[in-house]
């Protein structure tokens, strides 16, 4: 999302996390600035943001609290970008009237890509526009594939893991 951003015409992009490996992988993908989420508020949002919240906020974790700071952080006229599902039965009580009729919110999911955005995104890899190696964070051999699963599902270090059945 950090590196669409850019190519995208970002002008800042801004990146929060709980877990400090995850923030520097962040900066190797180019954030301007990357902070712990237990930071973030929306005044603290305004300091490093030209006094703004954010026009776009894409939200990759599905943990209630991460949403209503997503909610928090967008500017009037934003956009919150679900990419993350959240658990079955997670509900979040909203103040309707604040998100769409006060601040005029739009709040949409994406996950899934079409044939032909597979296709843009294999482009972009290929021409080097999106860099995938810093999103690597462990590799496996096949012998060892629970374990890169038991990364994953803990949250925490693991970003993107690699099973390499040949080793």
């Amino acid at each position: 999302h950090i590196q669409m951003a850019r190519f995208n015409g970002a002008a800042r992009v801004i990146a929060t996390d709980l877990v400090e490996g995850k923030l520097a992988v962040a900066k190797r993908c180019g954030v301007d600035v990357a902070l712990n989420a237990r930071e973030l508020t929306p005044d603290r949002l305004r300091q490093v943001n030209d006094g703004r919240l954010a026009d776009l906020v894409i939200i990759c974790a599905s943990a209630p609290r991460a949403i209503e700071q997503a909610l928090a952080s967008v500017e009037r006229g934003g956009t919150v970008l679900f990419f993350a599902a959240a658990d079955q039965g997670t509900v979040l009580p909203l103040d309707i009237n604040k998100i769409f009729w006060r601040n005029e919110v739009t709040l949409t999911s994406s996950y899934a890509a079409s044939p032909a955005e597979h296709l843009e995104a294999l482009q972009l890899i290929a021409d080097g526009k999106v860099r995938v190696k810093e999103l690597i964070t462990h590799r496996f051999g096949l012998a060892d594939a629970q374990k890169g699963f038991e990364l994953v599902a803990q949250g925490k270090e693991a970003i993107k893991v690699i099973i390499e059945p040949q080793q």
